[in-house]
């Protein structure tokens, strides 16, 4: 028996939920030998603004959080990212036209790069960190605080899951939240991300896709 395929339409990730976009308006996306895959949802203004508020209500808790805190939670993202790891091999083959071993070798570097970083959340400070010399009886240090909302526009070449690991961990590292906009022509990782994101420890409106 024949059955009906199903195709998925992607939406955004803004404050923990998935909203269609405000608009209605979704966009086909293709494989890259050009059949149809998905629909993704294709935002608006209004749609940005509600990340940008939904970061923003965000960085109070997150950046409040200890750092400790922040190891845990940045490590069971990367442990969820290991989970899932064949879906999103199967997706970079689908829409960037890699070969197996290279989709597997983006994943495989994503996950260790997301490792990477969540290891400095507990020891930045110290680094950037510093006494400074002053004549005086008394202290002056230098403590590295998060700048808040962070606006980031993934790479759109190539590297769709990587690209985009490597530029939203290294800003929730410190405290930040991110507005991020994903790899056009090349989005289910990202969403998909997104869906790991929702079922870890991450706080809503921490990352905005």
């Amino acid at each position: 028996m024949t059955r009906l395929q199903i195709p998925k339409t992607y939406k955004l990730f803004i404050g923990g939920k998935f909203p269609r976009s405000e608009s209605g308006r979704t966009y086909r996306v293709t494989a890259a030998k050009g059949d149809f895959v998905a629909n993704a949802a294709q935002s608006s203004r209004k749609d940005a603004r509600d990340a940008v508020v939904a970061a923003r209500s965000a960085v109070g808790g997150w950046s409040g959080a200890t750092s400790y805190n922040r190891v845990q939670v940045l490590y069971r993202i990367a442990e969820m990212l290991e989970g899932r790891r064949a879906q999103f091999v199967d997706e970079i083959r689908q829409l960037e036209g890699a070969s197996a071993s290279a989709a597997a070798s983006q994943v495989d570097r994503a996950i260790d790069l997301w490792v990477w970083y969540a290891g400095w959340a507990d020891k930045y400070a110290q680094v950037l960190g510093s006494a400074n010399p002053v004549a005086g009886p008394y202290f002056n240090l230098s403590v590295p605080e998060p700048t808040g909302v962070v606006a980031q526009i993934a790479p759109q070449e190539s590297d769709s899951l990587l690209g985009l690991v490597a530029v939203v961990a290294p800003a929730i590292v410190s405290g930040n939240t991110v507005v991020v906009v994903s790899h056009e022509s090349a989005p289910l990782p990202a969403i998909s991300f997104a869906e790991v994101l929702a079922t870890s420890d991450v706080p809503g409106g921490v990352v905005n896709i």
